[in-house]
């Protein structure tokens, strides 16, 4: 009995010393696996030639997943029926591609995988695989290299999408907007592009930045860069492409009733030149304006006096283009007029400006005042800027002052003859040295030049035309940090125009200042900004 106490004892003091060894220490399972898979076979080999088959199987040591498949895979040329890749969602130590297209002849095609093919246990990328084949004798080994970068802006959209259309005899103009390119690529991370396995001929050379990739032009919705002489392959030039957003077509889209006495005209592209007549039989006394809605592509009708009738029916002309559109007229709410300030916190040189939602047609000046801080009354001109539906007030600001704006009853009267009753506002300055100033002196221009200061999104801070070599000076500028960048203004309009594909129109010429500029408040900066393509 003692004998089988003391192995008990003696078993328990054993375990009890082992569990203290397992647990001084915590188990590492060994190091990081940080080896990318290895493909052990491929059937058919990889650079293949003469195939004809319908399946390709890519053997891997290990399991693999794929991520991310549909943006990383490139397949060049696109096949018009996509091919099956699996598997999706599980590991598995083999890729399988089904092919359904029937494929060109004597056509090399390549699947770039991108960054899409990973390990399953620790995620480790086999990066850039290319399975290449050949329908034809030989593999394509011709290649073409260059940059994209952006027209207007600093910074490139990732992963833009670089075609090559061959000049056969299915070649035309419009073609990037209805078939997909011959060979495809997409640039890396520093906006460099390779097009590679390509076979000797002339090609048009596009770039696209799509919204929904199909290798096809939306104007809507993409960007689009081209090179406006074709390129002969082989070719040891390195293309540059600059991509933009082209100005959308005008079209006509619809007109519908938005309120009791107001039809919403919305369209699409340049509306500048729209004219809308009313074709529907009105009493003489009838009366319209027509106003531009703030941040839509819609021109707003506004009529008196109220109609009673089931439809109306407008022409809409601009151009050569003349649409006709048949409103119904339903019993809606009429606007209401609404006044509101633009901004409160006012430099020196600034308007102060209130937005009406209902086109005003008087002021009357004696009805508006404005006060200091001092409860002094300053003089204020007053002006009624009809294109944006908006009361502009000029009056002499000083540093580190409050002011109210108020507006009395019968101030301002709208279309409808409705008058607003009191109204306040609030305005303050800062001091000037809560600001900084920039002089720019430009050189290697050619005039005229916009030049402009941004912010970090490509939003304009400052803008100036300058027409000659002298100075360009930006004041009271609000303290950070900026982008300097010059906009060629070739055609002396004073505005930035982006190019047209079907024209052949590049976009203008834009250059930015190597390196961003800091204001500082209370600094005159004096920049020197010499211009590069």
């Amino acid at each position: 009995m003692v004998k089988k106490i003391s192995n008990i004892v003696f078993l328990f003091i054993v375990s009890m010393v082992l569990s203290y060894c397992a647990n001084r220490g915590t188990t590492t399972g060994g190091e990081k696996d940080e080896t990318p898979p290895i493909i052990i076979r491929s059937s058919p080999e990889n650079f293949s030639i003469n195939f004809d088959a319908k399946e390709i199987k890519i053997q891997f040591n290990e399991y693999v997943k794929l991520k991310n498949l549909q943006k990383q895979l490139i397949i060049s040329p696109p096949m018009n029926i996509e091919p099956e890749i699996i598997p999706v969602g599980i590991a598995s130590k083999a890729i399988t591609i089904k092919i359904f297209d029937t494929l060109q002849p004597n056509t090399t095609y390549a699947f770039n995988f991108g960054e899409s093919i990973a390990d399953n246990n620790e995620g480790n990328l086999f990066p850039y695989y290319k399975y290449v084949f050949s329908t034809g004798n030989y593999i394509d080994s011709l290649s073409v290299s260059g940059i994209v970068s952006d027209a207007l802006n600093k910074d490139v959209d990732e992963r833009v999408a670089v075609l090559l259309y061959e000049l056969d005899s299915s070649f035309y103009d419009s073609i990037v907007y209805k078939q997909k390119p011959k060979y495809i690529s997409v640039t890396d991370s520093l906006s460099a592009f390779s097009l590679e396995n390509i076979k000797k001929g002339s090609y048009l050379l596009t770039a696209l930045k799509e919204e929904s990739p199909n290798y096809t032009f939306e104007q809507k919705t993409d960007k689009i860069a081209f090179r406006k002489q074709f390129i002969t392959v082989p070719s040891d030039t390195a293309y540059v492409l600059r991509l933009f957003k082209e100005s959308i077509d005008y079209s006509f889209k619809r007109a519908r009733q938005a309120s009791q006495n107001k039809i919403a005209f919305g369209y699409e592209g340049d509306g500048e030149s729209m004219r809308i007549n009313i074709l529907s039989d009105v009493s003489v006394d009838f009366s319209s304006i027509i106003t531009k809605e703030t941040g839509k592509d819609t021109l707003n009708y506004w009529y008196r006096p109220t109609l009673e009738v089931d439809s109306l029916i407008f022409e809409v002309i601009r151009g050569q283009s003349i649409d006709t559109a048949v409103v119904r007229i339903k019993d809606l709410k009429p606007d209401s007029l609404v006044l509101k300030s633009v901004y409160s916190n006012l430099k020196l040189k600034d308007l102060f400006m209130i937005n009406a939602t209902i086109p005003l047609q008087g002021i009357d000046e004696s009805k508006v005042r404005v006060m200091n801080k001092d409860s002094v009354f300053i003089e204020t001109t007053t002006e009624l800027d009809s294109a944006t539906n908006r009361i502009l007030m000029d009056f002499n600001k000083s540093e580190k002052n409050s002011y109210k704006i108020q507006l009395l009853p019968g101030a301002l009267t709208d279309f409808y003859g409705t008058q607003n009753d009191t109204i306040n506002y609030n305005a303050t300055t800062k001091l000037q040295s809560d600001y900084g100033n920039v002089r720019i002196n430009i050189g290697n221009g050619v005039y005229p030049l916009i030049v402009q200061i941004t912010n970090a999104k490509g939003l304009v801070v400052e803008s100036y035309l300058a027409q000659d070599s002298s100075s360009v000076d930006f004041k009271d500028v609000t303290p950070g940090v900026y982008f300097l960048r010059a906009i060629f203004d070739s055609n002396k309009n004073g505005f930035y125009d982006t190019g047209e594909y079907m024209s052949k129109t590049q976009p203008e010429r834009v250059s930015y200042a190597s390196e961003p500029i800091e204001v500082r408040a209370g600094w005159d900066t004096i920049e020197e900004f010499v211009l590069v393509d």
